[in-house]
């Protein structure tokens, strides 16, 4: 309950927050919006109002769309915006001794009731130059929103849209699983990495934390630690496993080396050359887990010294890196057949993985046809080697690979946004007490679009996404099948007229009056906005090689309107 002052009681704050990640508050902000803020207050400006749009300048990894994204935690965090005693507490000791006892006053009582937030649909593309978010209201307040705002979205959306480039490389047949939380930015930044991969079109994560959190489909076998435990069949413990409708129970050791001796000649992989200690690792871990074994088949490269003994190597990278494992786990998953279970698959982590996919899903086919198991030649094959969205273009767009993989695991290149760390969002004031303002500079494209606008997203008679147009607010909105002139906002022949068969308005408000407008989409619609939206666009700006730039532009109001502020504020030179 809030006190007579507007304040919360410690245990209201615990259950606001407890519904966004905890370190999204007030706090988590640059020092210089504090700063600005108390420079304002000193000012006499607590009572003018601003508007700021956010925006990117470029869209990431050489592609020409970004997917929109974290509209949601911004939300949150505006929810739950407000500076706790503790809050106040810092700052005191923080911040110079020379400021007035009564802006932490100000502080305390501060609250974004009178913010209103207009965005785009969180999953949706968006293109440089046209706010994500346009955020009006008092100038203090909407200042400190700044840097919380931005590390919101930028993320979100980078790792978004990195992970809707994956989803178009390998298409829609193939899975996608992000594996990348050991190497993700941190704990924040692996959690932040699963939500948003998810998001732009990835099916599932191993992050267990993130599962709980946003029911994301997680999934996980095991690692080569597993399999280099045992060494020797001797060491299993358990060996029985009863039938899955019978009950009756079944010695497991028994049934897998029998099937091994019996699959070796079909298969043309010795069992004298498979690894005892990988097969006893497997029984263990179908034992274990019977209706959901999956095997990680590249633990040992198997070969013979000059002498002829057995040589067991780890995890190198070639095709005998798979001899035993194949073959252990044929033994494996028909031994599971033989008691009415089912085997998932196999994973592929090192080697040429369009040779070994296609050994695999052979050897598959083979036990499959010679034992009548339609099901056992379509065992998922996943590869996980440090994969990155070049390696899948190249395995899919090679005829002569012809791979068979069904699922990709990936982890460091996607969670890191490696090929472009971060997208560059910034965050701009366009107008003050309703004058507009811009921001000049020599570079073209960093001069900011002055005043408060909207967005439309114009379609041709093909149906798909033509232009987005920005628009003064005072404006009226284009129509369908009305002439509208659209310009490049700074280079005076580039125009073009378009009569659209379609007009989106782009932004709708979603917090306003100190609440959210209306329920959110939950993270399902939203994933399901990005392959809608994706699909809104040519493939042309989608794909990976020199892709068609999307077009953007202003209105000829606009476009006037920028070039006559800009003449007013630039400075007339002096020749002498």
């Amino acid at each position: 309950m809030a006190d007579d002052e507007g304040r919360t009681s410690p245990s209201e704050d615990r259950r606001k927050r407890a519904r966004q990640n905890g370190v999204v508050q007030p706090l988590l902000t640059d020092l210089y919006q504090i700063t600005m803020a108390y420079a304002y207050w000193k000012s006499g400006k607590t009572n003018d109002t601003a508007v700021f749009d956010l925006f990117f300048r470029k869209n990431p990894f050489q592609g020409e769309f970004t997917i929109f994204a974290g509209l949601e935690e911004c939300l949150k965090y505006l929810e739950n915006f407000h500076y706790t005693d503790g809050d106040i507490e810092y700052l005191k000791h923080t911040l110079p001794q020379t400021i007035e006892p009564e802006f932490f006053v100000f502080l305390r009582q501060l609250t974004v009731h009178d913010v209103i937030l207009s965005a785009i649909d969180e999953g949706s593309v968006a293109f440089p130059r046209i706010p994500l978010l346009r955020v009006e209201g008092p100038l203090i307040i909407v200042q400190l929103l700044e840097t919380t705002l931005l590390t919101l979205v930028n993320y979100a959306s980078l790792m978004a849209t990195n992970a809707a480039r994956y989803r178009l490389a390998a298409g829609k047949n193939i899975s996608l699983l992000e594996f990348g939380l050991r190497r993700a930015q941190g704990p924040d930044g692996g959690l932040s990495a699963s939500k948003y991969s998810y998001v732009g079109g990835f099916d599932g994560t191993s992050n267990v934390l993130a599962g709980k959190l946003y029911n994301i489909p997680v999934n996980g076998t095991h690692a080569h630690a597993y399999v280099t435990s045992f060494s020797d069949l001797k060491e299993l413990k358990t060996k029985v496993l009863a039938h899955r409708t019978t009950g009756v129970r079944h010695d497991m050791l028994e049934l897998c080396t029998k099937w091994r001796e019996e699959l070796a000649p079909l298969l043309s992989l010795p069992a004298s050359e498979a690894s005892d200690g990988e097969l006893a690792a497997w029984i263990s871990f179908a034992i274990a887990f019977p209706s959901g074994f999956m095997a990680l088949v590249d633990t040992y490269d198997v070969r013979r010294d000059g002498t002829g003994n057995l040589l067991l190597t780890r995890h190198t990278l070639n095709h005998r890196a798979t001899r035993s494992g194949l073959l252990n786990f044929c033994a494996v998953a028909m031994a599971l057949h033989d008691l009415d279970y089912r085997a998932i698959g196999i994973r592929i982590d090192s080697g040429d993985l369009a040779y070994l996919s296609k050994l695999a899903r052979s050897t598959f086919e083979k036990v499959a046809h010679q034992y009548n198991i339609p099901w056992f030649a379509k065992l998922k094959i996943v590869a996980s080697n440090d994969i990155n969205e070049e390696t899948i273009l190249s395995l899919n767009s090679r005829v002569e690979q012809g791979h068979k993989i069904d699922c990709f695991g990936i982890g460091t290149h996607l969670v890191t946004c490696e090929r472009q760390p971060a997208l560059g969002g910034v965050y701009k004031m366009v107008e003050i007490n309703g004058t507009p303002r811009i921001k000049l500079s020599q570079d073209v494209m960093k001069v900011t679009m002055p005043g408060k606008k909207t967005a439309y997203r114009l379609y041709g008679a093909d149906g798909h996404a033509l232009i987005d147009l920005l628009m003064r607010s005072i404006e009226p909105a284009p129509q369908v099948g009305q002439k509208v002139l659209c310009r490049h906002p700074f280079q005076e022949s580039k125009r073009a007229y378009v009569i659209p068969t379609r007009v989106e308005p782009l932004y709708k408000v979603y917090w306003q009056n100190g609440k959210i407008c209306g329920p959110l989409p939950g993270l399902e619609k939203i994933r399901e906005k990005v392959q809608t939206s994706l699909e809104s666009l040519r493939n042309d700006h989608k794909r990976n090689l020199n892709p068609t730039p999307y077009k953007v532009s202003v209105s000829d109001n606009l476009y006037h309107f920028i070039h006559e502020l800009w003449l007013q504020n630039a400075p007339i030179g002096e020749l002498s």
